[in-house]
Parts: structure tokens; C-alpha cells; sequence
């Protein structure tokens, strides 16, 4: 499912334009983002968190050059699904196999 699908599928549900709903879900998506860009995480009770994580430095190796490499420590972003949200995705997809 892409953006457009989500859009779509909130604007036939709801009966808003697609126009706002477009705006609502950039808006989120960029509230988010900003958060996660300023160090903050995002907590949706019953979703899950958009949590920064820290990555430690670290020594690798390239290969082809046969020369170790230092990467500094850095942050990225993660998602760490709720257990309400995993637990209804384990049950869902149990069914759906079984019907197959």
C-alpha cells in the first residue's frame, strides 16, 4: 500500500478531499520526521514509537582495499511496533495462511 492508497482509502471513509487528506498525512509525516530530526521520539499508543537510536562507533573493513575503516557513533531512525499492534498482525496473518 503506498501514500496515495492511504490517502485515498482515508478520503472514502471520511468523505474529506483527497486534497486535505493529503495535507493532514504530509503534515504528520513532516511533525514526525522534525521530531525525530531534533533527538525527540514519537510515541502513538496502540501503533507504536519512531524512537533515534544510537549506533556506536565502530572499526570495519574494506575489503577490495584490504584497509580497516573507523565509523563514527550515529543515530538513526527506527520503528518499534506497540504489542497490541504486533499481537493483532501475528493473529491476522495465522488466519490468513490457514485459509489457503
Amino acid at each position: 500500500m503506498t501514500k496515495a492508497d492511504i490517502i485515498s482509502e482515508i478520503s472514502t471513509k471520511t468523505g474529506i478531499e483527497k486534497v486535505d487528506v493529503q495535507e493532514t498525512v504530509e503534515a504528520f509525516f513532516k511533525v514526525i520526521k522534525n521530531s525525530m530530526i531534533g533527538g525527540e521520539n514519537v510515541y502513538v499508543r496502540g501503533f507504536g514509537s519512531f524512537v533515534v537510536k544510537k549506533r556506536a562507533q565502530k572499526t570495519a573493513r574494506n575489503i577490495s582495499k584490504n584497509t580497516a575503516i573507523i565509523i563514527p557513533e550515529h543515530f538513526v531512525p527506527s520503528f518499534k511496533p506497540a504489542k497490541v499492534f504486533v499481537d493483532k498482525v501475528k493473529n491476522n496473518s495465522k488466519k490468513t495462511k490457514a485459509e489457503a
